[in-house]
């Protein structure tokens, strides 16, 4: 029997919000035996002295790419603040590494130029005889050199994807910026895959980064077959540092053997009997991002009036999909930024609602950037998880740069309604999804209650009606992401829960909201276990 006795802070939950509690925390075997002033622990128990810190059940991130991140760190650092940076961290990684046949990078800004389109030339410019493919922030655009669009197959003659984007000049040559699946995939079957190795010392790194942000559990929210041998392997040789949950990506064109494949999958992962490792949910990407133009919406772009976007999946075969899905006892989990999207998306749960309901499988709608208001009654109506990720509702570059461009100012204003889902009973998560941005939960959570940047701008918040208070907020990332993960003893102080903890350093009785984004991670504990 393991135990550990918590001593010397705050115990804060959301349930105690209003009235924390100043005494002590026994955990027993990984789960929470006693909260008291004054308890009797065994001898034999470690004691954790909190320092007149604060302890909280520990953060889940609803919706992340840890896998990717971990990757991110071992190419080209492209995350410069201008394309001249970008290209110089290209050349000297390109240098350092010259036995590697394609230049990789991930994290590139798209609000460096003004229509996010980037140019093949100027990567030929500095590296034309080795392939060269940088993805952007939002992790649905490639920028390509002319040596990695023709060993693609990507050419003039090429057809244009119907789910994906070829960006062209006049006479239909690629200019080297890709959107969407459609026209990435050539790209990404044609790179060589990072070896095994290499993909365990980025879970490793990467799950060691969500420890010491205080996560205990994240949703790896794309996932393919042929990554889930990396996961298993981390897990096998102790390096998955927390609990994931994998999201295996459904594809339009073979969703249906991938009922079967992706059950197999389930399966494989369920024997080896990790328990911080799981595979029951189903991706769908349903349309783009706004920034690219490719959001699904309702109603044409401001900057493109013959155009509503892109969606991945028509309405037909998502309803089909989901209900496929659904029918083998997996959670969904969609993407959908635009409202035409996220429409597309309620419509298919309700289709399905009643398998969906009989199985508690509980549906998940990610990112939620433009709903339509009819629609918002919907969320609740359907049980759905609105997961959002409350570091985008802010003033930014990308948002005043292509985003409010191109769709105006009535539609910006819904941006991120999150407060006006939780006022409706809706159910809320909240996720980084990160690298695309910052992990950190203490941002994710400042920036929800403010909606400003770090650096208090605008004073009265971004579409300041849609702010959320500092409990509503810590609630959406414990206990919302804790129901999301179906780990209903997760998220909460109760007598019996599974002792996943987060020590901050700081008495958040008397923390403003900028103390909160500060406060040092002393500690994170899963499942009883020290891991930060």
């Amino acid at each position: 029997m393991t135990s550990v006795l918590f001593t010397g802070g705050v115990l804060w939950s959301p349930a105690d919000w209003e009235a924390p509690r100043t005494g002590q925390m026994l955990v027993v075997d990984g789960r929470i035996a006693a909260v008291d002033d004054d308890l009797e622990a065994p001898a034999d128990v470690e004691r954790v002295d909190l320092q007149g810190g604060s302890l909280l059940p520990a953060f889940g991130d609803g919706h992340a790419h840890p896998l990717q991140a971990g990757l991110e760190g071992r190419f080209a650092p492209v995350r410069g603040d201008s394309v001249a940076a970008i290209l110089d961290g290209v050349m000297s990684w390109a240098a350092d590494h010259p036995d590697a046949e394609w230049v990789y990078g991930g994290g590139f800004d798209l609000a460096l130029i003004e229509d996010g389109v980037f140019q093949a030339s100027w990567l030929d410019d500095i590296l034309p005889d080795r392939p060269v493919v940088l993805r952007g922030t939002d992790y649905h655009t490639l920028w390509c050199n002319t040596e990695a669009l023709k060993r693609s197959g990507i050419t003039a003659q090429t057809p244009d994807p119907v789910d994906g984007d070829i960006v062209r000049t006049p006479d239909g040559t690629p200019v080297g910026t890709l959107r969407e699946w459609g026209a990435t995939d050539p790209v990404f079957a044609a790179m060589p895959r990072p070896s095994l190795t290499m993909q365990l010392a980025a879970i490793d790194d990467a799950t060691t980064a969500c420890a010491a942000t205080g996560l205990t559990w994240v949703q790896d929210a794309w996932v393919e077959p042929a990554e889930v041998e990396a996961y298993l392997a981390a897990a096998d040789g102790g390096v998955l540092r927390v609990a994931v949950n994998m999201a295996l990506r459904a594809d339009q064109a073979g969703w249906r053997e991938q009922i079967a494949e992706f059950t197999r999958i389930r399966a494989r992962v369920q024997a080896a009997g990790y328990p911080t490792l799981t595979a029951h949910t189903i991706k769908f990407f349903v349309d783009g991002v706004i920034e690219s133009g490719t959001a699904s919406m309702l109603e044409p772009y401001d900057d493109c009036p013959h155009s509503h976007g892109l969606p991945n999946w028509t309405r037909r075969e998502l309803v089909e999909a989901v209900a496929g899905f659904s029918a083998a006892g997996f959670q969904v989990h969609l993407h959908a930024i635009g409202d035409a999207a996220i429409r597309d998306s309620l419509d298919a749960i309700e289709h399905s609602v009643d398998t969906i309901r009989a199985q508690d499988l509980r549906p998940v709608i990610a990112h939620l950037q433009v709903i339509d208001p009819a629609d918002l009654g919907r969320l609740t109506a359907l049980g759905v998880i609105s997961c959002f990720q409350p570091l985008w509702a802010q003033p930014d570059p990308l948002q005043e740069v292509l985003t409010i461009p191109r769709i105006g100012p009535t539609r910006a204003a819904l941006q991120y309604p999150i407060r006006s889902v939780v006022a409706d009973g809706g159910l809320v998560s909240f996720g980084s999804d990160w690298p695309v941005t910052d992990l950190s939960p203490r941002e994710g959570i400042a920036t929800a209650v403010t909606r400003q940047t770090p650096d208090g701008e605008p004073a009265a918040g971004w579409y300041p009606a849609e702010r959320i208070d500092l409990r509503t907020a810590v609630t959406a990332y414990t206990r919302g992401v804790a129901v999301q993960a179906f780990r209903d003893d997760a998220g909460t102080f109760a007598v019996g829960s599974v002792a996943d903890l987060v020590w901050l350093g700081t008495d958040l009785r008397t923390a403003d909201t900028a103390d909160f984004r500060a406060a040092v991670v002393s500690g994170t504990w899963l499942a009883g276990r020290r891991v930060h």
